[in-house]
């Protein structure tokens, strides 16, 4: 194929503008406008006639560098020759329906595909004029801290929701958006407050996956905009967290023959109408007053000024995804954004679209677990009379006898604690995991390469005391046969011990389908970092400074990044959902395990990674420099060190450069970052009481999450 470079250079040879793709007719009706024949356009390309034909009947798509290319030529010639009624400026919409088009949602069945671009199939059509124009404050959307405009926050601009993926709205009627603008939103009821959204507001953000949905408009309610609409000022269901269905607004809703979820209208409430043809007619609402934005995942956001949490909610919308509920929420429904379960396929026999699998996506039905994967609640598992054992894959929670510590381990004055940026996240960078229905086998050849569970005794493997197993959470070594996920049973191959599975089971189709959640949310967390002063360009000196003062250089900026961090954390545990409520029965189904995202395989695979990355880091260290930790919970790591820095014992060569396999200082996934220090004595006295010195290192009230 040619490259972008010599793609380009033909183009430029008949335009000089950058488009989205229209339509498939509309292609056609642009080539022609412009006079070019398909043979000349092809040559332009470096294809062929047919591929043109193809791309103006909607039977295949370009892809990148093709895709880059066609786009630019198209933009080009829609700004020249503009279709019948529509203003002669270079906009990427097209006014011609397509001839044959392919709808944007599908429910059907699904089968296997590669990584695929996020661009849309076409462009979006322009917004319809709104009945009164939305006012543009001339007041700037801040509080006194800094601007709310910033560059960071400025998402790029989609001509049908010119006012970007959100609105804050305040008790007067303002509305604050993520682009520091303020509308005038009149609404008094909730439902006025939906129809103005939809039809006025210009809020939305588009699809993040060209098999995907546009991101519905939120509008957040601080808690005068609440009173304001007739919401209480706080939930008097605190466990179902939802209005009585006799609520006089439940009833307005109803009434005006809007719907809401089967969660009823709680924190985050969906309110919606069946869509129409293409238009998706749902707005998402978040009360503030309601607890919607908890503290853990959103330190201190609910207590700004309403243009400030425009601006957090702005900028993780752009990065992440528009909020939909808690992080932990976010990030399964990113997951399903980027991978969506089904796209459009041509039926050969009538010549429809139909609905079909998205290769790489986890389909559209959810998947009974194997009996190990599973849990004894599951029905699956409850009505089989399974008693073979279950997969026990978790996050390490270890503390090192204090028998093993030496006198010159003790003699050391410092403890220091390093924790690993979302460890998580680089587990799941180019994990391979199980897309299809489990499959029993006996007697197995251990392959690393199959995602699966696989029954094995790891007992006999004989490591170093002071050093956590591999093979459990606790660190303890095992006592016989269990279950263990693919990298676990790797690791011991890695580390040189035959391995004789007695039993598996085992996915045939596989392929890695958290990489674009991995990229978004890495690209996402490394850019906020930057924003907070914490780049990939200093030394190891300059960033533990940096990290030192990250949080105190813009509160908005960092309250993005605790988001960030809980839809890493979250996102993953959510795949692993367990059953809730006192009335729940064993061996019921539960709301959780009936989503496709119910995988519990899948968090065990990432989970597994990362506690052997961890162990792998362990044991480099050890040869690397003889220290040995003293305790490990999830990916927060202790060392006793004679100095108060991890400088004072992180292995470095000659040159000063860090030495590859051990831990390293960095801003990236993977990296490590200083948690705290304390005394050594402090440390010991811990481990002597039982306790773990990695939950408490960072002092103060803090005790660490079990991962991030």
């Amino acid at each position: 194929m040619a490259s972008e470079e010599e793609l380009f250079a033909n183009i430029d040879a008949l335009l000089e503008e950058e488009p989205q793709l229209p339509p498939p007719a509309e292609r056609a009706r642009l080539r022609e406008a412009a006079g070019i024949t398909q043979a000349r356009l092809a040559q332009a390309l470096k294809s062929t006639v047919q591929t043109v034909k193809n791309y103006e009947n909607g039977r295949s798509e370009p892809k990148s560098p093709r895709l880059e290319a066609y786009q630019r030529l198209l933009k080009g010639w829609a700004a020249k020759y503009p279709a019948p009624g529509t203003p002669a400026v270079p906009t990427p919409a097209s006014a011609v329906a397509p001839q044959m088009q392919a709808p944007e949602t599908f429910t059907g069945p699904a089968a296997p595909e590669e990584h695929e671009s996020a661009a849309p199939v076409q462009a979006p059509a322009a917004p319809a004029a709104p009945k009164r124009p939305a006012r543009t404050a001339a007041r700037p959307a801040t509080s006194s801290r800094r601007p709310a405009a910033k560059k960071a926050a400025a998402p790029a601009v989609d001509p049908r929701f010119p006012h970007g993926p959100l609105a804050v709205l305040d008790g007067d009627g303002s509305a604050y958006n993520a682009n520091g603008l303020v509308l005038d939103c009149p609404a008094t009821t909730i439902v006025e407050l939906v129809e103005w959204t939809l039809r006025e507001s210009g809020l939305g953000a588009p699809k993040l996956h060209r098999h995907g949905k546009d991101a519905d408009p939120l509008i957040v309610l601080t808690a005068s905009a609440a009173a304001r609409l007739g919401l209480p000022e706080r939930l008097e269901d605190r466990r179902g967290l939802r209005l009585p269905e006799d609520h006089p607004v439940i009833k307005q809703v109803l009434k005006a023959k809007w719907q809401l979820t089967q969660r009823g209208f709680g924190p985050w409430a969906r309110v919606y109408r069946k869509a129409q043809g293409r238009e998706r007619q749902c707005v998402q609402l978040a009360i503030l007053p309601w607890d919607a934005l908890d503290s853990r995942s959103w330190p201190g956001v609910a207590q700004m000024e309403p243009a400030d949490v425009a601006r957090v909610l702005g900028v993780y919308a752009q990065r992440v995804i528009t909020p939909r509920g808690g992080t932990a929420v976010n990030g399964l429904e990113l997951m399903t954004a980027l991978r969506p379960p089904t796209r459009p396929v041509r039926d050969e026999a009538t010549g429809n679209w139909v609905s079909g699998l998205n290769p790489g996506s986890l389909g559209t039905e959810p998947m009974d677990p194997a009996p190990p994967e599973g849990q004894p609640e599951h029905p699956a598992v409850f009505h089989s009379g399974w008693r073979g054992g279950f997969l026990h894959e978790e996050a390490y929670q270890w503390v090192r006898d204090v028998d093993t510590l030496t006198g010159e381990e003790c003699q050391l004055p410092y403890a220091v604690g390093l924790d690993l940026n979302t460890a998580f996240l680089a587990a799941a960078a180019r994990l391979t995991v199980g897309l299809s229905e489990p499959v029993h086998f006996v007697g197995p050849a251990f392959n690393p390469k199959i995602p699966g569970s696989w029954l094995v005794d790891l007992s006999g493997i004989e490591l170093d005391p002071r050093l956590p197993s591999p093979f459990t959470p606790t660190g303890e070594r095992p006592t016989g046969p269990a279950w263990y996920q693919t990298h676990t049973v790797a690791y011991a191959q890695e580390l040189g011990y035959n391995v004789a599975p007695l039993e598996a089971y085992l996915r045939k189709e596989t392929g890695a389908y958290l990489d674009p959640w991995h990229d978004r949310l890495k690209t996402a967390y490394v850019d906020t970092l930057a924003d907070l002063g914490v780049t990939r360009d200093l030394t190891d000196t300059e960033f533990l400074a940096a990290m030192e003062r990250h949080k105190d250089v813009d509160p908005v900026m960092a309250a993005v990044l605790a988001a960030i961090k809980g839809t890493v954390k979250g996102g993953i545990g959510k795949l692993f959902e367990n059953p809730q409520g006192k009335n729940y029965r064993e061996g019921e189904p539960w709301p959780a395990m009936m989503r496709p995202t119910w995988r519990p395989d899948i968090r065990a695979a990432v989970i597994s990674k990362a506690r052997v990355n961890m162990h792998r880091k362990l044991l480099n260290m050890s040869r690397m420099t003889g220290l040995f930790p003293l305790a490990v919970l999830s990916d927060c790591v202790v060392y006793p060190s004679p100095g108060p820095s991890p400088l004072n014992f992180l292995p470095y060569a000659a040159s000063g450069k860090p030495q590859p396999g051990g831990f390293r200082l960095g801003p990236t996934p993977g990296l490590a970052k200083l948690e705290g220090v304390q005394e050594m004595a402090w440390a010991v006295d811990l481990m002597e009481k039982g306790l773990n010195p990695a939950r408490h290192i960072k002092g103060g009230d803090a005790v660490l999450d079990e991962g991030e």
